[in-house]
């Protein structure tokens, strides 16, 4: 793959300058002829002197470079000096007509591409840790490259505008994270990308196409089949035909905001509690307000109006809809009209509504939408749809009571679903829970860990991911609980400052919240929510022996043998003194 490219870019560029190589050839073989050709000088003797084979390519080399150093071995003759002359300015006019044609040539797109291409591929190749392969850098794909680098993941991103290439080379990430402007639906511009790479751990499928997004899914499923693939997509037939090609997880941001919605409605501490474990790192959840039950105004009958009034109506809620353009249907409530005057919200009855739903795909109407119903209900809750993240500050200052943004909402499910796995089952049990047990465990986390987003991670017990738990286990020699190893490896903290959330067993059905008294078993996944320095914690207690030996004992043993050796020595040393 890379080595092709190499070969590629040389060949293109030896076809670019055939032409003025062989011009300056013929000009050196030309003048180099005629110098051992043309007489000089009469020596002593009387004889005429010539210019030797070595000297006239020695001359002519340091002549036609410029250089100059002189008439070696003798001063020419007339006749040498007017083939010099003429040699002279046609090595001027070689070098200017090749060097017309090396700029030319550096300012040719498919020669920069060419080049690009290969820096590209070069950088990739070079990666030795893990990575992700993201298409797509706009809004949703900045904010997953923003969250993965500071979860401590590289990133390689292929994205088909320059300017957007440009602007990910601005970001003050912490590690660079190589990108390549081109159409990620072209396989080999994955395969450059790395898809079959061993550090790849999945590929993001974040573009505005969908059918770009479907070919990204198919040369995923095709060319590395083990990969998680996570693609995004708005229509039904995109979703279909992803699913049918056997696409892990497709998201599409509407959807998933109508059942966030429909959950909100039903529970909403388990809402919140979503909300809060599948955050973007560095961000705080605010909790507001309940749904309301009563009476909805939508405005927009797009995508989003569609999923938005099912999942009003699934909740058993009456639903009037403005649109422009209000199809022939019986079975709703329609104002004709966008919403943004009063007129129209008005005929909807948005006086003895409970809640109003903007959904269009136009900012600026939306707020007009919201905050001209506000002023003729001020106790209006307020669903808000914000199609761009760069009209974040108008939104803020608004304050409404759900702000459905598309790209936060993919990037949430997708650092989810990627880089924590065993999130999505959990949150799959926290979607069918009542919601008095949310409720509990939602103020159970939120206030031993605030309402900052917290860490999520999960940990499975064998000898890549737990190899000192897991020697343990082997030897059969304790019975490890899990309260046991989540005590601290230090004397000033007795536990670490974190929950176990899920344990998977194979053969046993999922375990919700358990118990710190729980029997840990070879092969077990648990999931953990916490504080950064717990999860480093944990790990240095799942991978080093002595650490662990310290948290189930007390008991600090030094590392390495002569260290056992010198602290036995030790031991005896103060025995002795002792009897």
């Amino acid at each position: 793959m890379t080595s092709g490219s190499h070969t590629s870019t040389i060949f293109l560029v030896l076809r670019r300058l055939r032409t003025p190589l062989i011009v300056l050839i013929l000009i050196f073989a030309f003048s180099v002829l005629g110098l051992t050709l043309v007489p000089g000088p009469l020596d002593a003797n009387g004889v005429i002197q010539r210019l030797s084979f070595f000297h006239a390519v020695y001359f002519f080399s340091y002549t036609a470079t410029t250089i100059g150093f002189g008439e070696i071995p003798y001063a020419f003759s007339e006749q040498q000096r007017l083939w010099v002359t003429l040699c002279i300015y046609l090595s001027v006019i070689g070098w200017a007509y090749t060097l017309g044609t090396v700029f030319a040539m550096l300012q040719d797109k498919n020669f920069l591409n060419a080049v690009a291409v290969q820096r590209f591929a070069r950088q990739v190749r070079s990666l030795r840790e893990h990575f992700f392969l993201v298409c797509g850098y706009g809004e949703t794909g900045r904010l997953i490259c923003k969250a993965l680098d500071e979860l401590g993941y590289r990133a390689v991103v292929i994205e088909k505008d320059e300017t957007k290439v440009g602007d990910l080379e601005l970001q003050s990430y912490s590690a660079d994270m190589p990108a390549l402007c081109a159409d990620a639906g072209e396989p080999d511009t994955l395969l450059f990308a790395g898809l079959n790479s061993r550090y790849c751990r999945g590929v993001i499928a974040l573009t505005n196409d969908d059918s770009t997004n479907l070919a990204v899914a198919i040369a995923a499923r095709l060319l590395a089949p083990s990969l998680p693939a996570l693609c995004r997509a708005e229509h039904v037939e995109t979703v279909s035909n992803m699913a049918s090609f056997g696409t892990r997880h497709i998201i599409n941001p509407f959807e998933q905001f109508g059942e966030y919605m429909a959950l909100a409605l039903r529970s909403p501490a388990a809402y919140h509690l979503l909300l809060w474990l599948t955050g973007l790192p560095g961000t705080t959840v605010t909790r507001h307000r309940d749904p309301p039950v009563g009476k909805w105004v939508l405005c927009g009958y797009g995508s989003f109006g569609k999923v938005m009034t099912e999942a009003l109506e699934n909740a058993t809620l009456p639903v009037t809809i403005i649109d422009l353009a209000p199809p022939p249907d019986s079975a709703h409530q329609w104002i004709k009209g966008d919403g943004t005057g009063a007129e129209a919200l008005r005929a909807a009855g948005i006086d003895g509504a409970v809640g109003i739903v903007a959904a269009t795909g136009n900012d600026v109407n939306n707020l007009s939408v919201v905050v001209t119903a506000r002023q003729m209900n001020p106790g209006l809750f307020t669903v808000l749809r914000q199609n761009h993240v760069a009209n974040k500050a108008l939104f803020d200052a608004f304050e409404s009571d759900f702000t459905m943004v598309p790209s936060e909402i993919i990037a949430h499910e997708c650092l989810a679903l990627l880089t924590t796995p065993l999130l999505a089952p959990f949150l799959a049990a926290v979607r069918k829970a009542d919601d008095a047990w949310a409720e509990a465990l939602l103020q159970d986390v939120t206030s031993r860990f605030g309402w900052g987003v917290p860490m999520v991670w999960s940990v499975a017990i064998n000898l890549s991911q737990a190899p000192s738990v897991y020697r343990l286990l082997m030897r059969h020699e304790s019975r490890l609980k899990l309260g046991e190893l989540l005590r601290a490896p230090v004397t000033e903290r007795p536990d670490l400052d974190c929950r176990p959330l899920l344990l998977l067993r194979e053969g046993d059905p999922p375990r919700l919240l358990p118990r710190l008294d729980v029997e840990i078993a070879l092969g077990d996944q648990i999931l953990f929510v916490g504080t950064d320095t717990a999860r480093k914690e944990l790990g240095l207690t799942l991978h080093n022996v002595h650490t662990l030996k310290y948290v189930l004992t007390g008991q600090d043993s030094p590392g390495g043998l002569i260290w056992e050796w010198l602290a036995a020595r030790r031991r005896g040393a103060q025995s002795s003194a002792r009897n």
